[in-house]
């Protein structure tokens, strides 16, 4: 995009940003009401869009639909719930109250996996909170991007502008990173981009949200429930073509179980239904390019070259030819293999055994990436250690629940490489506002901070 078309595009933000603070949140909380009807009236065709360019399967393509109306309904009530606080003073006939006001524009980056629900965690948010948004979806979900931007045309009348799309590549992500009159920039992709992008939003001192990769793991215990585990397991580890940032990624199973858990983890996998994803049957479908079978080709070969024990990994043949199917992979390890290390995006499960819990939440622990992880077990004390600030490093910890699937009312985030950003629900709305601390005098005497005398001569 030439730096003309782009810099109306910034212009444009600017004044629907100064229009729209002034409006009061609740009815800015209508408008994202009205958005939510509207996506549920096109529920269906968004999920197609979803499915035909993410190829995800059409229930997840749904879900994803559904989790952005869940979304707006989480900001209609937060539009009424911008709380700040008020705090006593030292000083007599004094208060101090805590003030919170909208930044202005906000950048929003995302991914190809979820090219909605995303945006919708970041602009309903932004939205209520009085910004405008600038949207770079990925160059893989384009379409998506403009479906959900027709669907807020067709209800926000003179602020259909609060929401303008900027299609493009790595480009268009810098040229909003540098961007001084972007005051936050929300990105969500692998860490290598974080890394790139994260400099140059700090060396002009922006507000910067980062949700990047996860290299998630799960704790089966030898109390687990193994029917739920191995559900729990599946989905986490395949669903999505395992292109999520929280998928399960590592398996530490408890050496009295191990045996049986992996036995039931080859035939769940062998009967997982792989195929085109807009077919009602398929669970599965390809992996979103050629890339990316290649990366997971190259990592399952240099285990093998290692004569680690590798099942499933390899392409199918079905249906289109242009398209990359897999049987998802369980790697079976005795050691921790390098490999295991970084994210793959792609359906790789290693599987693991542990003898002590300690050991299997230190193996967990021990990756640069900090998203995700899960425990599987009926024992509160492994439950409780695993929760508590000796246990899981990551910003999701789950308990009989698989790494993925998080709910929109706990904020999202993760950890160490994973970014250290909130988004979603609890106090997320807080990262789209800037706090201002007031302190109020209602009496006739001034009396200075700290007891300090600094009285006229």
């Amino acid at each position: 995009m030439d730096t003309k078309q782009y810099n109306k595009i910034i212009n444009r933000s600017q004044q629907i940003a100064e229009k729209w603070k002034k409006i009061p949140a609740p009815q800015r909380g209508e408008f994202i009401r009205q958005f939510g009807e509207q996506l549920r009236l096109q529920k269906e065709l968004l999920a197609e869009t979803i499915t035909k360019e993410a190829r995800k399967i059409k229930t997840e393509s749904l879900g994803e639909v559904q989790e952005a109306i869940d979304m707006c309904d989480f900001a209609v009530g937060l539009s009424r719930q911008l709380y700040g606080l008020t705090m006593p003073s030292e000083r007599p006939n004094h208060r101090l109250q805590e003030l919170w006001h909208p930044l202005g524009i906000v950048g929003c980056i995302t991914a190809f996996n979820f090219p909605m629900a995303v945006f919708a965690w970041n602009f309903c948010l932004s939205a209520v909170c009085g910004n405008s948004v600038i949207w770079k979806p990925s160059p893989h979900s384009n379409e998506c991007a403009n479906a959900v931007k027709k669907a807020w045309d067709e209800i926000s009348g003179e602020f259909s502008d609060l929401i303008q799309i900027l299609e493009g590549g790595n480009e268009e992500a810098v040229s909003i990173c540098k961007d001084k009159r972007i005051s936050l920039v929300s990105a969500t992709g692998s860490t290598q981009m974080g890394k790139e992008l994260a400099p140059i939003v700090s060396a002009r001192l922006g507000k910067l949200l980062l949700e990047l990769g996860g290299n998630n793991a799960a704790i089966v215990c030898p109390t687990a429930d193994l029917d739920l585990t191995i559900k729990g397991i599946a989905f986490s580890a395949c669903g999505t073509t395992g292109q999520r940032c929280t998928s399960l990624r590592r398996l530490f199973v408890h050496k009295d179980i191990y045996d049986d858990c992996v036995e039931r983890l080859e035939k769940c996998f062998e009967e997982l239904l792989i195929g085109c994803p807009s077919k009602e049957s398929s669970q599965i479908g390809p992996l979103i390019s050629e890339e990316s079978f290649n990366s997971m080709q190259k990592i399952l070969e240099s285990l093998k070259a290692k004569n680690v024990l590798v099942i499933g990994g390899e392409r199918l043949d079905i249906e289109d030819s242009n398209e990359y199917y897999v049987k998802p992979a369980l790697v079976l390890v005795k050691e921790i293999e390098d490999e295991m290390l970084s994210e793959t995006f792609a359906p790789i499960l290693y599987v693991k055994s542990y003898e002590k819990i300690e050991d299997a939440i230190r193996m967990q622990n021990d990756v640069s990436q900090g998203l995700s992880s899960s425990i599987f077990t009926n024992d509160m004390r492994e439950s409780e250690l695993f929760l508590s600030e000796s246990g899981s490093d990551c910003g999701i910890a789950n308990v009989n629940i698989g790494t993925s699937g998080a709910e929109i009312g706990g904020a999202f985030g993760g950890e160490k490489d994973t970014g250290g950003g909130r988004e979603s629900g609890s106090d997320a709305w807080k990262n789209y506002m800037r706090r201002v601390t007031a302190t109020v005098n209602y009496g006739e005497d001034l009396p200075l901070a700290q007891g300090v005398e600094f009285d006229e001569s």
